[in-house]
């Protein structure tokens, strides 16, 4: 078995004369390329784990207009965020009812996240906001895909 997988600008395939993009699962732990630029704006799941190891994790996220990721708090797990496409605001504080931080970000923009700190992204934009997630150590469960914010939230609150 072939353990190097390849995502890049090969990864769509054509049907019926039109590229749509190829559904993405998780390819860890083994050692992936991607062009996260082009998986992160095809993505159209809310969470969807592209690769899970024993110390790190990615997620491709897609935020609809007036969505957000929600207010939330890791307290083992320092989190990077890099928006893709759309615009953005993220809020970030030491406690759940203040906010330290907020700035608006766009394409190319990266957030930093330290473990224990209150967060949250919200698409103020006129497109989905695109961006990837970048866990350490993982967050989610590996081969995590959750279509919508609802069932990422359906999730969480079972574990």
């Amino acid at each position: 078995m072939n353990q190097f997988h390849h995502f890049g600008r090969n990864h769509r395939q054509k049907q019926n004369n039109t590229y749509v993009p190829r559904q993405e699962t998780d390819h860890g732990p083994y050692p992936y390329v991607v062009n996260i630029n082009e998986a992160s704006k095809e993505n159209q799941t809310f969470r969807t784990a592209l690769w899970t190891g024993t110390y790190l994790q990615a997620t491709l996220m897609s935020i609809p207009v007036g969505g957000d990721i929600g207010l939330e708090i890791h307290p083992q797990t320092d989190q990077f965020l890099r928006i893709e496409a759309g615009h953005g605001l993220v809020k970030m504080g030491n406690k759940k009812e203040v906010v330290t931080l907020q700035q608006e970000v766009f394409n190319d923009d990266a957030i930093f996240v330290p473990a224990g700190t209150w967060h949250n992204v919200i698409n103020i934009g006129r497109k989905p906001l695109k961006l990837y997630s970048i866990y350490a150590p993982p967050h989610h469960p590996k081969g995590t895909v959750h279509k919508t914010k609802a069932e990422a939230e359906a999730a969480e609150s079972h574990h």
